[in-house]
């Protein structure tokens, strides 16, 4: 079985180059831990994209639903079959070209998920659209430079947004006379800018080289 560090290894060289650090270091090594019964038993990754699909379409539907805790538990259910998709694929060397074009799209559906649930949990549309529009927008850079090393992980990447989606719906059931969904966007909101921004200065200082 593969070692941790042979998997953030094979990690970094699936993700561009990008070196794991901080919430996503972190982030990595839950995955790992979680991943390897699933790999041994030869789960295939695509189940684990379809799971994770469905828990993200879910965390709106929950939360409109009258029941905001139920949708922050899909936001974390989403992004950890999210991370074991990629992860036994990596793990049991069954990655495709189809998987990474998928597993894209499977995470800016969770994100736009996300967002929406906290809109019906009482945050403002337009700066939620705001979010929403910055991070697919960073996604879409990273994508289109064809890098074979971009080399930022920023601010506002998959961990980031997952903390701010769960904590946020939790927050919203927690103390409802706060406006934490609220809260939650605009935190939302300034990550976003600072992580599209270092993106695409890290971009542009590469694509010069």
């Amino acid at each position: 079985m593969t070692s941790l560090p042979r998997f953030l290894a094979r990690w970094s060289a699936a993700h561009g180059g990008i070196e794991p650090r901080g919430l996503v270091l972190a982030w990595l090594r839950v995955v790992f831990v979680a991943v390897r019964p699933l790999a041994r038993r030869g789960v295939p990754p695509w189940v684990l994209t379809a799971l994770s699909c469905l828990c993200g379409v879910g965390v709106p539907l929950w939360v409109l639903a009258g029941f905001p805790v139920v949708g922050a538990l899909f936001v974390v259910l989403c992004a950890l079959l999210d991370g074991l998709d990629g992860a036994v694929a990596v793990l049991t060397d069954t990655a495709t070209a189809w998987g990474r074009v998928l597993d894209p799209l499977v995470d800016r559906i969770g994100d736009v998920a996300f967002l929406v649930a906290l809109v019906l949990a009482g945050a403002p549309g337009w700066l939620a659209v705001g979010v929403g529009t910055l991070t697919l927008l960073q996604e879409s850079v990273r994508a289109s430079a064809r890098l074979p090393d971009v080399g930022v992980v920023s601010v506002w990447e998959r961990p980031s947004r997952v903390i701010v989606a769960a904590l946020g719906l939790l927050g919203t059931a927690v103390t409802p006379w706060l406006p934490v969904a609220t809260i939650a966007v605009t935190i939302a909101a300034v990550l976003a800018v600072v992580g599209f921004t270092q993106v695409l200065v890290t971009v542009r200082r590469r694509l010069r080289t």
